[in-house]
C-alpha cells in the first residue's frame, strides 16, 4: 500500500472506530480545517519576518502538529468527493503557470486583471 492510500485509511479507520462519520460532513470537516489553520497563523501572529523563519525546536514541532491537523480535514473533505489531491494541486499550478507567466510576474505580488 503506498503511503498515499495509508494515510487515507489510517484517517478513516481512525474516525470509523470513534463513529465519528455523522459528523464528518463536508461542511463540518471544511469548518475544522478552517480552525486548525487558525491554529497555524496563531504560532507565527506575533513573531517579526525574521523570527518566524527561525521558530525553536518546540514552535517546529507544534508547527508541525497543526499542519498535520489542518492536512487530516483537507484528506478528508477531498476523500468526501473523490478528488486525488496531488493531481488537482499539479492542474493548478499548471493554471497559475499560465495566469502568472514569469515575463509579467517575477518580483510582482499583485493578481493579474480581470477581463
Amino acid at each position: 500500500m503506498d503511503r498515499r492510500a495509508l494515510l487515507k485509511d489510517s484517517i478513516a479507520r481512525f474516525a470509523r472506530e470513534r463513529k465519528w462519520g455523522k459528523y464528518h460532513t463536508p461542511k463540518n470537516l471544511a469548518m475544522a480545517m478552517v480552525k486548525e489553520a487558525a491554529e497555524v497563523v496563531e504560532i507565527f501572529q506575533w513573531l517579526t519576518p525574521a523570527q518566524a523563519r527561525r521558530l525553536s525546536s518546540a514552535q517546529r514541532a507544534h508547527l508541525g502538529e497543526e499542519l498535520a491537523d489542518t492536512f487530516v480535514y483537507l484528506v478528508k473533505i477531498a476523500d468526501c468527493f473523490g478528488i486525488d489531491l496531488t493531481e488537482a494541486a499539479l492542474s493548478k499550478m499548471e493554471k497559475n503557470r499560465l495566469k502568472y507567466p514569469v515575463a509579467r510576474n517575477r518580483g510582482k505580488i499583485s493578481k493579474p486583471r480581470r477581463r
